[in-house]
């Protein structure tokens, strides 16, 4: 029964989340470069010392590389400030406990609790996420199937060329192509340069919101559909390929049957498996990777430039709480792939499969 995959499905994703915050747990504390260590340096350099020698400050034994010039105790208190005054394990199952209850405790530099910075972020993230998703289907998934019913004819071969070029340049190559064309004033200004929406919107109508709120994302989804349109163009295309060339299919034709509803009734919901069960990883892509440089470019304050930029300042509570997010995203992502499935297709059969 698909009730009963579904519950041990929802099973495996805590021992899943468990093993992964273990493992980055573990590899962040023997990591350089920490919160402590930083906050280290920057009190040696606030008090001067470093090439001049450093006055009366001991030479202790601290345990960090560059707190030779800093007295034991300013160490100590440097050290219960992040936390770090606890063993690691301890630290583990305080921060275990915290997330059970969607506690990700405090950023170290932004000096907000995580779960804030997370509402804050996420509305910028999932409009660039979703939005581009659903354009990047629309366009990929029409005209993987018109390639695949016109392989080899002039169609094919000129939007394959497309493609090509469409696969070999980056998002954020055409995001700089755009902003260079349409919104830097070099050549026409007809778009915003940065941000979500204007300063004026909350004085707009609901109409004016939505217009301004579209014209602020036009260029940073374009050059997301742009970048990531052509691979998902080409899996649908051979994907559809294959399936029409099976027997089943050249059997429905023998009967009668009209092309589209060959296409669309036999030969759709089989060769569209594939492309489903990468949904959930073009997701995460698009989410996480895909919108850290459009981000950037367009000024975009989401959820992948908070998680960059906290792996560069060791900010480990929003490290581990976009970590968590994003894993359970992905794993409740990867289930509904697999309902899908189901939708699709009422052959498949879930307790055959298992739960894996």
């Amino acid at each position: 029964m698909m009730g009963a995959y579904i519950v041990k499905r929802l099973l495996l994703i805590i021992p899943t989340l468990l093993a992964i915050l273990l493992i980055n747990f573990m590899v962040i504390q023997i990591a350089p470069g920490g919160p402590v260590e930083q906050a280290i340096q920057r009190a040696e350099a606030f008090q001067g010392i470093g090439a001049a020698g450093g006055g009366e400050t001991a030479q202790n034994s601290s345990k960090y590389q560059g707190a030779k010039g800093l007295s034991e105790d300013m160490v100590k208190k440097i050290e219960a400030q992040y936390g770090f005054d606890q063993p690691a394990p301890e630290r583990f199952w305080q921060m275990l406990k915290g997330y059970a209850r969607f506690d990700f405790g405090v950023s170290f530099f932004k000096d907000k609790p995580v779960t804030q910075l997370l509402r804050e972020k996420l509305p910028v993230s999932l409009s660039l996420g979703l939005w581009s998703t659903v354009l990047i289907y629309l366009v990929s998934i029409p005209l993987g199937i018109k390639k695949a019913r016109q392989h080899g004819l002039l169609f094919d071969k000129a939007t394959s060329l497309l493609l090509a070029v469409g696969y070999a340049i980056p998002a954020f190559a055409f995001a700089i192509l755009l902003i260079v064309f349409f919104a830097g004033g070099s050549y026409f200004q007809w778009f915003p340069l940065q941000g979500l929406v204007s300063e004026n919107f909350a004085e707009l109508s609901l109409w004016g919101k939505i217009a301004d709120y579209f014209w602020h994302m036009a260029l940073p989804l374009l050059a997301m559909m742009i970048g990531g349109f052509a691979g998902l163009t080409y899996l649908t295309k051979y994907s559809f390929m294959e399936e029409l060339n099976k027997q089943y299919v050249l059997a429905a034709r023998s009967k009668g049957l009209t092309e589209s509803r060959v296409l669309y009734g036999h030969v759709f919901r089989n060769a569209m498996l594939i492309v489903i069960a990468g949904l959930p990883e073009a997701l995460i892509g698009i989410f996480f990777v895909g919108n850290l440089f459009i981000e950037i470019i367009f000024n975009l304050d989401g959820l992948g430039l908070l998680g960059f930029e906290a792996i560069v300042q060791r900010d480990y509570p929003v490290i581990f709480g976009t970590l968590f997010i994003f894993t359970l995203l992905g794993l409740i992502l990867r289930l509904i792939s697999d309902v899908l499935y189901q939708v699709i297709d009422p052959r498949i059969n879930f307790e055959s499969r298992g739960a894996k």
